[in-house]
């Protein structure tokens, strides 16, 4: 195996630590080729191992009555009843989208939507949660631009709506934004397709499109902190085609009809190598591949390049060699590539072919099991102080202050953001973006009602405080899964599972580490308790540039079921004189508040605690009261409190209301962000039944006042009208974006 000497530049450049080079010296028995330099750093860097997680990932609660599959599969899988499942994950394209925001974030909405159709299911939703810099960073509105506009371009081209999603600014992010890309789909529980290679010489198959040098090392590019030789990294950021991947999902879901299936495995992260090397080492096999039989669309490429490149539309599958002619058939006619590239063996060995020449002989299950798995030093993050409500500075008037705040850059409308999304494509849209959740219609392949005269729906939201995680990380990664079960719950839907993608700084700082630890000791206390398991997810590490890492965001997607989707609950007032209620009482905690943000220019103090036992008692009430038809709005009181949230119904269906806080403190009440809280709205018949129930529950609802005029009134402290409010909240995006 000839090739050109490694020195320890070239290792280091690798992304290769001494010790792990040792340790690749020592399973190896021998100084590794170029390639298998390049195959041991896609394998061992933080994107692809998860060195620096996996020990607090196995801390979360993964199982349920519902998980058919959890993490370790492309996708997770959950049991949606009917003989029907939900397959769906989250992850990041965070580095690739600042480098080049248009192709980062159309090839993160390809992956994503690979990972879920590679396991048998059709997508029928997306979702994405962005944040961007400071909006006066002079690279902000260049960056959330093209990112907007690749997941739009990809997204709408592939025909998949996008019902929910989050967009927020924060000078944090101005070296370093983040695309986080969700997908769901549905299958048959008896027809979900696995990536566990079985049987010896078992031929493997190339699908989709041609290998290109895009994205060569893509995969160490994201396990790296940034510096000011950002450009340079541009040619590691892939290309996407919505239109070959269209074909793709089609031809893949065909070609899972005719039983060629054995295994199958999206080629993502580190291309032919990851899928390859999962494939066998899952099913304790070794893989022969030879590079010269797989398909190109540039010249003289060498097996570095082939084995390392993160071109898109590309899966890898072995075949049930009996059926090889009809598998060959089917992407023949969808015009896509079809190449028998390898086979398996019994050696476990990965063995990689070019020109004739062996250029990788590597123990295939060190590849994967031995990477390095490391317990790095944590700082525990410092408790930050209460602020006392007695300490919160007082606005002249808090109501009219509502119309600045539902104008500001994170609370305003995102309408210029998802029109530009297709959200109503397949038909089977019940609540697009705006809400609480996303809600789709659950329908076969040929657009027909599996579940009549009832039909069911599914709910997803995704959901994070960062402000919050900052502040405490344990209490901000119970309120990221609390928000997400609140929203999913808001529609009436039963929260299911959901899926996580955490993104945070450079984990060899203590205290970056710190952040990722309490976060995760959160997510899995809160998991637990509102019974909503993690079925999978994604790492995103060393997301920070010069230094300066992002505020620690550990997103929550969830999954929610309604077994009837015309009960779904939605945010606007329905109708004059229905009566306000407000269920789990008025809240105190002022820190980290968008009041305290926004008006005051402070992000300090600790996040509200979040009561995981209330939250349980108080979302299980909320959808009781849903299903029995007693309601007719809902809404969930987060960033901004019940003000928001009182001004979100207005505006969103043009109607006032007239509220009176009582004895409370206006601007606390207001604008105190606790947690565990809705506003709901009932015909004045309806009143005394849904309180009943709440003491019943030992859930606390106060009425709050009535649905009328065209005025947000608060007794004895302001008026706002709603044209006023609705003016401010859709004014800034568009003005920002046109500028």
């Amino acid at each position: 195996m000839t090739d050109f000497e490694i020195t320890p530049q070239l290792i280091a450049d690798h992304g290769i630590t001494d010790e792990e080079y040792a340790r690749i010296l020592e399973l190896t028995g021998r100084e590794p080729t170029y390639t298998e330099l390049g195959i041991w750093s896609a394998m061992w860097n933080e994107h692809c191992s998860y060195k620096s997680s996996k020990k607090w990932l196995k801390t979360l609660p993964t199982t349920g009555k519902r998980v058919v599959h959890g993490p370790g599969e492309n996708a997770g899988v959950v049991d949606i009843d009917d003989g029907e499942t939900i397959i769906f994950k989250m992850e990041s394209h965070n580095h690739p989208s600042y480098i080049e925001p248009y192709q980062g974030a159309t090839t993160g909405v390809g992956g994503i939507l690979r990972d879920v159709f590679t396991m048998g299911a059709r997508p029928i939703a997306v979702m994405n949660a962005l944040r961007f810099g400071d909006p006066d960073h002079p690279k902000t509105r260049h960056v959330a631009s093209g990112v907007v506009a690749g997941v739009g371009g990809y997204g709408n081209s592939f025909g998949v709506p996008t019902v929910g999603g989050e967009v927020e600014f924060h000078p944090s992010y101005n070296g370093n934004c983040l695309v986080n890309a969700f997908a769901a789909g549905l299958a048959d529980i008896d027809k979900i397709f696995l990536s566990e290679a079985k049987g010896v010489g078992m031929p493997i198959v190339y699908l989709g499109a041609k290998t290109g040098r895009d994205g060569v090392g893509g995969a160490t590019m994201a396990s790296a902190e940034f510096d000011d030789s950002i450009e340079e990294k541009r040619p590691t950021v892939q290309v996407g085609d919505p239109f070959t991947e269209k074909r793709l999902l089609e031809a893949t879901l065909e070609l899972m009809k005719t039983g060629a299936v054995n295994a199958i495995q999206d080629m993502g992260a580190a291309g032919l190598t990851c899928s390859a090397v999962e494939m066998g080492a899952k099913g304790n096999l070794g893989v022969h591949l030879d590079l010269d039989l797989v398909p190109v669309r540039e010249d003289n490429m060498t097996a570095y390049e082939m084995m390392l490149s993160e071109s898109q539309e590309r899966m890898l599958m072995v075949l049930n060699p009996a059926k090889q002619a009809e598998a060959e058939a089917v992407f023949k006619k969808w015009e896509l590539d079809f190449a028998v590239v390898g086979h398996t063996t019994d050696t476990l060995r990965f063995e990689v072919f070019h020109k004739g020449e062996k250029v990788a002989d590597l123990p295939i299950k060190d590849l994967g099991d031995e990477a390095p798995e490391y317990d790095r030093p944590w700082l525990e993050t410092p408790a930050s102080i209460r602020i006392k409500p007695a300490d919160i500075p007082v606005l002249q008037n808090p109501v009219e202050a509502l119309a600045e705040l539902m104008g500001s850059p994170n609370q305003c409308s995102r309408r210029w953001v998802y029109e530009q999304y297709d959200t109503l494509i397949q038909g089977n849209t019940k609540q697009g973006p705006g809400g609480d959740a996303g809600v789709i219609r659950v329908l076969d392949e040929t657009g027909r009602r599996k579940h009549l005269p009832t039909q069911k729906g599914l709910a997803f939201s995704v959901d994070v405080t960062p402000r919050y995680c900052k502040a405490d990380p344990f209490e901000g990664g119970k309120q990221a899964v609390a928000e997400c079960w609140r929203n999913i719950s808001a529609t009436g839907a039963l929260p299911l599972a959901a899926t996580d993608n955490l993104n945070f700084g450079n984990p060899e700082r203590p205290e970056i580490m710190g952040q990722f630890v309490g976060c995760i000791k959160g997510i899995g206390a809160a998991c637990k308790a509102l019974e909503f398991p993690i079925v999978s997810g994604n790492v995103s590490l060393y997301n920070e540039t010069n230094g300066e890492a992002i505020l620690p965001t550990p997103a929550i997607g969830g999954v929610g079921l309604l077994t009837d989707v015309s009960l779904a609950m939605t945010i606007p007032f329905k109708n004059r004189n229905d009566v306000v209620l407000l269920v789990g009482g008025h809240g105190n905690e002022m820190g980290q508040s968008v009041y305290l943000q926004h008006f005051f220019d402070r992000e300090e103090g600790s996040p509200p605690p979040v009561d995981l036992a209330k939250e349980k008692s108080n979302g299980d009430y909320i959808r009781s009261i849903i299903l029995n038809r007693q309601i007719n709005a809902c809404h969930d009181i987060s960033q901004g409190g019940l003000g928001l949230a009182l001004a979100d119904m207005c505006v969103s269906s043009g109607k006032g209301c007239v509220v009176d806080l009582g004895d409370e403190d206006a601007h606390i009440a207001l604008f105190a962000e606790d947690q565990a809280r809705y506003i709901v709205t009932c015909h004045p018949d309806q009143v005394q039944s849904v309180t009943d129930m709440a003491t019943t529950a030992g859930v606390n609802v106060i009425p709050l006042g009535t649905v009328a005029g065209d005025t947000l009134k608060v007794t004895g402290v302001g008026t706002i009208s709603v044209a006023q409010l609705k003016n401010a909240h859709e004014e800034w995006f568009p003005s920002y974006m046109a500028g």
